[in-house]
């Protein structure tokens, strides 16, 4: 005699996966990394982005990987591309800054990059144009800002090598400046 029972069932995945990108979890998630913490006596609170971040080494990659999270469930629940690219931006100010020792920590507590993605999210789902607009100027900004940290110090180099390339040629310097 064949036992007949219906086979388990599982549901999808992505099912479940939307349950974990809801704005509750998320805005916990925020929260945990960014300021579930009040040092007593102060109003500055802190989270494990922060606790993490003072490992040497590792504490920022570690913090930027849980940072994350808030990106790619922005991605899957349809944020614009643009305060996507914000976001990502965010967290890798926070990486960047926040591997520097000391004043990175004390950074990394400041800017609170997960309540700001859960912010640029929250935003963006639920009031699309107000975020665009400062998303496009915020990264038009940041791009000035990279073009003129590898412009300045090109230029510089271009200009002490042409100063050296005259010394050694025993020729006047033609610099920015001129000679002194």
């Amino acid at each position: 005699m064949a036992l007949k029972t219906k086979p388990e069932v599982l549901p999808p995945r992505l099912k479940r996966g939307k349950q974990a990108f809801k704005d509750e979890n998320l805005d916990l998630l925020s929260h945990v990394l960014d300021d579930f913490i009040r040092v007593p006596g102060t109003s500055i609170r802190l989270g494990l982005d922060g606790i993490v971040g003072v490992i040497p080494g590792i504490g920022d990659a570690i913090g930027g990987i849980a940072s994350c999270i808030i990106i790619v469930a922005a991605w899957a629940r349809g944020v614009s591309y643009g305060t996507l690219l914000r976001m990502i931006v965010n967290v890798g100010i926070e990486v960047v800054v926040g591997s520097v020792p000391i004043v990175g920590d004390m950074f990394d507590i400041v800017w609170r990059a997960n309540r700001r993605n859960y912010a640029l999210l929250t935003g963006s789902l639920y009031e699309p144009r107000k975020y665009t607009i400062q998303s496009w100027i915020f990264l038009g900004l940041l791009c000035v800002g990279l073009m003129l940290l590898v412009l300045l110090p090109a230029i510089l180099f271009a200009w002490l090598f042409g100063d050296a390339v005259h010394a050694l040629l025993g020729a006047p310097p033609h610099g920015l400046f001129g000679s002194f």
